[in-house]
């Protein structure tokens, strides 16, 4: 359904950017690929069309009626910075940043760094997996092991902030990643989320976030 859903996403009306994405194994964040998770992501012109759209577009439906489980997020883009297959894909919308948020980050590896980088991605993966306040988090990406994305959501802004600032793998990988000029291209964008349907491992990660604001 990978290969095959790109001619019916074409003609999905009101459908902007998109993206048909694979998953790492473990929470995503290795080389290794999971075949039985993958992302899709797209954007809209607002909430109520990416909302009517998921519910009735026969390409949609395939997917929630084929997986034994599926979870999308609706979100409003606060902050990008960056492209993605050459474009700027999210339109920023610098409403309030209360509650929780998304962190997305793209980027294409260049190829002579692509050991350099997966040997950093463990350390990475583990202290993220260890952090109370991510709510949720997986790595995706287009091309195993050159085109690669990280998508984790947080309880606000500030604590968000606080891991990308201290020191430690994270810290130490960007440092390695603007020194050696890893990326061929890059993006980042930070999210408001919206709206949540469905559920991750039986549960919706974010239920605990909304009964403590």
């Amino acid at each position: 359904m990978m290969g095959l859903a790109r001619p019916s996403l074409r003609r999905v009306p009101d459908i902007g950017f998109w993206k048909l994405c694979g998953s790492g194994t473990g929470e995503g964040f290795t080389p290794i690929p999971n075949t039985g998770v993958y992302a899709i992501l797209a954007t809209w012109p607002n909430l109520k069309v990416a909302q009517e759209r998921v519910d009735s577009e026969w390409i949609f439906k395939r997917y929630q009626a084929k997986s034994e489980e599926n979870y999308t997020l609706f979100m409003s883009t606060l902050s990008t910075r960056g492209i993605w297959s050459g474009v700027a894909p999210f339109d920023s919308n610098p409403v309030s940043d209360t509650g929780p948020i998304a962190a997305l980050t793209r980027a294409t590896i260049s190829p002579l760094a692509a050991l350099s980088f997966w040997r950093r991605v463990p350390d990475i993966s583990t202290v993220i997996g260890q952090d109370p306040n991510v709510a949720f988090k997986i790595g995706i990406g287009e091309i195993p092991l050159l085109h690669q994305i990280t998508f984790s959501v947080w309880p606000d802004t500030h604590v968000m902030a606080n891991f990308a600032r201290k020191d430690g793998p994270h810290a130490r990988a960007i440092k390695a990643v603007r020194d050696g000029n890893w990326f061929r291209e890059e993006l980042y964008a930070r999210f408001r989320i919206l709206d949540s349907r469905g559920t991750w491992h039986g549960r919706d990660p974010l239920e605990h976030l909304r009964h403590a604001a």
